[in-house]
């Protein structure tokens, strides 16, 4: 049984995976590396995948699939993990070595526990933006959110910062609890990758964070899915996943109060990012669709749309009329430039 599993889901990556690959050799024997080859038609992202199953035999693993979505791909990799511990990382990404020497040892303390009290089930560290043509590169780090080199629950949880979420980038699962939890993400749909992070969370007990600069998250080509005007294109997926995720937002299951106040400011930011998307389309049938978010959310859970509705972040998108949304699509765009998001 291996220490890690890592998942890197690929979709005509030819260009770009070798160097993820490359970089997550350097765990050794402790690491499997699943390298889901999604359906590529375009490119040898196939023939890439086999070469290295061929090279490293007792490292890689090549997984070929018809194509399902970047969410299929994560779930052929955790059908297929054998490790403790599960990863994703996408194939335009890679991580830092020496950064990953640490996460190893940190894993491999906790890689086995005689008591629920010692089971590590996420460990989160820092991931940094490469973005395209930027010359400072942004570090999304937790040194406010959690206690450093410990393990931890909910109750030790500090303060978030705005803006500051757990990503996919940031985390690494026990493999156990992930299936146990019933993760399954949905097929040919973008922006998984919240669910990813969200439906697992109450099932999460103890922490540890590591402040290392581990993953490497790169950003700015035209046809990425973070692309604004690609995710405008893809709105009904946004939606759907957004959706999907009130769905998931049961307070009868998310009992600690850090980890329900959490969930409830990841769910406002899912449903600004969504209701933002709408309004930068300047799309009325996309405007109909933002305001059956919010009816959807109505229904669903009317205490949680209370909430949200009518915090700073949802009176902001659903100002009235044309003006409220040139209003917002302003403020929008200079939270844009100072934060650097594509």
């Amino acid at each position: 049984m291996k220490l890690l599993s890592v998942a890197i889901p690929c979709y005509n990556s030819e260009s770009y995976m070798r160097h993820c690959i490359e970089t997550l050799l350097t765990g050794g024997e402790d690491v499997e590396i699943l390298i889901v080859d999604d359906g590529s038609t375009k490119d040898r992202t196939a023939e890439i995948a086999d070469e290295y199953e061929t090279r490293y035999p007792s490292i890689c693993k090549a997984i070929h699939q018809e194509n399902g979505g970047h969410g299929e791909a994560v779930n052929a990799g955790l059908r297929n993990a054998s490790g403790t511990f599960f990863k994703v990382v996408d194939s335009d990404d890679w991580v830092n070595e020496e950064a990953f020497q640490e996460i190893l040892k940190v894993l491999r303390q906790y890689e086995t526990s005689e008591s629920e009290e010692d089971t590590l089930d996420m460990l989160v560290s820092n991931f940094v933006y490469e973005k395209q043509g930027a010359k400072r590169k942004k570090v999304m780090n937790y040194r406010t959110a959690f206690p450093k080199n410990e393990l931890f629950g909910w109750e030790d949880v500090r303060f978030f910062m705005k803006g500051q979420y757990i990503l996919m980038h940031s985390v690494i699962y026990r493999t156990s609890m992930l299936r146990a939890c019933g993760l399954e993400l949905p097929k040919h749909t973008f922006y998984v990758d919240n669910i990813f992070v969200y439906q697992p969370l109450p099932h999460v007990r103890k922490m540890y964070y590591l402040d290392v600069n581990f993953y490497r998250y790169f950003i700015g080509r035209d046809d990425q899915s973070v692309n604004e005007k690609v995710m405008i294109g893809r709105i009904d997926q946004q939606l759907r996943v957004n959706k999907l995720m009130i769905g998931y937002y049961d307070v009868t299951k998310i009992q600690p109060r850090k980890l329900r106040h959490y969930m409830t400011q990841y769910l406002e930011i899912m449903m600004t990012v969504s209701s933002m998307l709408a309004i930068q389309s300047n799309d009325p049938v996309n405007f109909a669709k933002k305001k059956e978010l919010w009816q959807y959310l109505r229904k669903e859970n009317f205490p949680l749309f209370l909430r949200l509705r009518w915090g700073f972040l949802g009176q902001g998108v659903n100002l009235p009329g044309k003006g409220g949304r040139k209003i917002f699509s302003v403020c929008y765009k200079i939270t844009q430039k100072f934060y650097g998001f594509n």
